[in-house]
């Protein structure tokens, strides 16, 4: 049962699950540290928000609250900028970041951005891949069926051309939160270095997620072919 206990495969692994380690601390402790910082034009997340799709003339968009801490999303299907409680209310710079980088899925979506759209029709599939892919293949492996095995493979694929997709749709919303950051006079110059810190560290959980999942293929890739 080399897919359970190749330790040479696995070793694959240990440099991008310590980088996700590093990545997942980064991106918590930038956030906990300029959530305590409020900017000085004293205006909520949900109040940039909601100015910046205007600002944008980005109509039919709600503002609502996600639940749990950095939940924030933009859905989209539903055309919904959901703001997690703690940057719904607050006046951080954190808060103002993180809806301002919501907003800029936004925009994407209203000027049909390449990567969001892809990214968009291509989660049912991702989603069903990251769902059955492992469950096919330890049955492939188990019950020794390549074509099982093939099938989790292709579609553990999915998933992580979803994962790389998600990477430049990240860095553009990013991009594009800071420009409307500063050009709409939400943050201060000094305040626009600590947004682009939080969003930095918030980046590079998607990259070491991409990196897990790449090489995590690529270990599949190379059990599937000594079995």
């Amino acid at each position: 049962m080399p897919f359970f206990f190749s330790t040479s495969d696995l070793l694959l692994l240990v440099p991008a699950i310590l980088f996700a380690l590093w990545a997942q601390f980064k991106v918590k402790s930038t956030y906990a540290k300029y959530s305590q910082v409020r900017s000085r034009h004293g205006r909520t997340g949900a109040q940039v928000a909601s100015e910046l799709l205007s600002r944008n003339a980005i109509g039919g968009v709600q503002i609502g609250q996600a639940e749990g801490v950095l939940s924030d999303y933009y859905d989209p299907t539903k055309k919904e900028v959901r703001l997690s409680e703690e940057n719904y209310g607050s006046d951080s710079i954190a808060a103002l970041s993180v809806a301002a980088h919501e907003v800029g899925h936004a925009i994407q979506h209203k000027l049909a951005y390449g990567p969001l759209s892809f990214r968009t029709s291509l989660f049912p599939v991702a989603n069903i891949g990251s769902t059955l892919a492992f469950p096919l293949l330890i049955f492939g492996f188990i019950v020794r069926m390549p074509f099982l095995i093939d099938l989790g493979i292709v579609l553990f694929s999915a998933a992580v051309l979803f994962q790389i997709v998600t990477l430049p749709v990240e860095f553009d919303a990013s991009r594009r939160a800071l420009q409307q950051l500063q050009g709409g006079g939400f943050l201060a110059s000094d305040e626009i270095k600590a947004a682009r810190k939080v969003l930095t560290a918030a980046a590079l959980t998607y990259v070491a997620a991409a990196a897990v999942s790449v090489l995590h293929l690529v270990r599949l890739l190379l059990i599937r072919g000594e079995d």
